[in-house]
């Protein structure tokens, strides 16, 4: 999952207005967010076979601390905790706790049995939805699509930034999501650990949108 993410993020805007949409990206996101990082340690590990799944040539052989649903779990509490405590929000806090495992659920219905459940040697769980890659890019888009469509609902811009970054961010994702579902597959693991680097980039267009828009 991708741009499904995003979408949730867009979504739930909504529940708690002044949370800016970059935190709520970083929520859905920060599995994806830190994963490359450990890639690119040696603390994770992934193999690429181009073939091995219609819409990902990725064997996601061990990432146990950034997409087991207890690692998310201990993340969103680690990631709501933080944001409590800066904003003395809890409200808003536990939008943005309960945001991170979300992350879990979603990738639940694209991976093959791969996701642990936990540290160690866990069960793996995986519906298997990128076996079928026109279905793959119907969810993909559609709930990115329902995601925004959710935020546009609930915000209006302040300015023609706010108009203009909100589309330009939309096209950015959506060019990024199908050069990857479409093209060929990464280079090397050290590629696709550096290119993933560009959800970072995201996240900073997440709070420049949302700077730029106010709730209505």
């Amino acid at each position: 999952m991708f741009l499904g993410h995003f979408g949730v993020g867009l979504a739930t805007k909504p529940l708690q207005p002044r949370v800016s949409l970059g935190t709520l990206f970083l929520a859905t996101q920060l599995a994806d967010l830190l994963w490359p990082t450990l890639l690119l340690l040696g603390i994770e590990r992934v193999e690429i076979k181009p073939g091995l799944l219609a819409a990902s040539p990725l064997d996601f052989v061990y990432y146990p601390f950034t997409h087991s649903l207890l690692a998310e779990v201990v993340l969103g509490i680690v990631l709501g905790l933080a944001y409590g405590l800066f904003r003395r929000n809890w409200r808003e806090a536990l939008l943005v706790g309960l945001l991170v495992p979300s992350h879990w659920l979603l990738d639940l219905i694209m991976h093959r049995p791969d996701l642990p459940l936990y540290f160690g040697q866990s069960p793996k769980a995986g519906l298997g939805l990128w076996k079928n890659l026109p279905a793959t890019l119907v969810l993909e888009l559609g709930s990115l699509a329902v995601g925004l469509w959710v935020y546009m609902r609930h915000t209006k811009a302040r300015n023609r930034t706010g108009r203009f970054a909100l589309w330009g961010m939309i096209v950015f994702l959506v060019l990024v999501y199908l050069g990857g579902a479409l093209g060929p597959a990464p280079a090397s693991v050290a590629a696709l650990a550096w290119s993933a680097q560009i959800l970072w980039l995201v996240v900073a267009l997440g709070y420049w949108v949302d700077a730029n828009r106010e709730a209505v």
